[in-house]
């Protein structure tokens, strides 16, 4: 699953540190949401899109097998 994060962290000038205590992660765990070795929970994915003011489906991209 891939993701905007990154891009939508870097648009509005948030850092990784801002991100993780805003959503309740650390920042190793944004780090590897990022880079695309992590996929994040149902929660997660929630607090992220509720952060940037988006639905999920518009940060997180879901790809067919």
């Amino acid at each position: 699953m891939k993701n905007r994060i990154k891009e939508l962290r870097k648009e509005r000038g948030i850092t990784q540190d801002t991100l993780a205590n805003a959503v309740g992660v650390t920042r190793q765990t944004i780090i590897s949401l990022e880079n695309g070795r992590y996929n994040a929970s149902l929660q997660l994915a929630h607090n992220i899109a509720k952060h940037f003011a988006l639905t999920i489906e518009e940060i997180f991209i879901f790809e067919e097998d």
